[in-house]
């Protein structure tokens, strides 16, 4: 049951965001439902976000299917890998040379992630999970660079915003590296990150 709960909440995140990269349905909708399609779009990801986790949850408590066994010194690097994916995904909105050298932080972050995971998680949910992301992030990506090719994306790297904000990148984004293994990892997801 919770592996198709887990299926479903990534069908609807998913299929969401890849109905972005289709901009011409996408300029459809929005001339149609206006401020709503906002409305919608995040309400449909939220709604997506619990199924996701409630799939996955229930799925850990009552179904677990390994498929392989990653050596152990696999989480450490994805222990590291997550500090790269933290900062990145706040550069995305702290423009800086982050952002301008990266191009999409956003993604890039994502993709580290459900990467990290990937070389730590040997069971069929998780390699449902992080695959279905990862595999995500690299088609957004790919869809973003034809956009780009086409002249519907400006490129940033040439507009100079200083240091500042990568430096708040940086700063902010090992605290919650922190918090997250610290705190959010081991309490909402049930497993240590950290002194393992």
């Amino acid at each position: 049951m919770g592996l198709a709960v887990l299926i479903a909440g990534l069908v609807v995140f998913l299929g969401a965001h890849t109905f972005v990269t289709a901009r011409k349905a996408r300029d459809a909708a929005i001339k149609a439902l206006g401020k709503f399609y906002w409305l919608i779009f995040a309400l449909v990801s939220v709604a997506a976000v619990v199924l996701i986790a409630w799939g996955f949850g229930r799925y850990r408590a009552t179904g677990w299917i390994d498929v392989w066994y990653p050596p152990h010194f696999m989480r450490h690097i994805t222990i590291g890998l997550m500090l790269f994916s933290v900062i990145l995904v706040l550069a995305a909105y702290l423009p800086g040379h982050i952002k301008a050298w990266t191009k999409h932080p956003m993604l890039a972050g994502v993709k580290i992630w459900a990467f990290a995971h990937l070389l730590s998680n040997g069971d069929l949910g998780s390699i449902l999970l992080f695959g279905s992301f990862l595999a995500w992030g690299i088609y957004a990506r790919i869809a973003v660079k034809k956009r780009a090719a086409a002249g519907e994306i400006t490129n940033i790297r040439n507009v100079d915003r200083g240091w500042t904000n990568d430096a708040v990148a940086v700063v902010l984004g090992i605290f919650i590296y922190l918090a997250l293994g610290y705190t959010f990892h081991p309490v909402m997801i049930g497993v240590p990150v950290f002194g393992v």
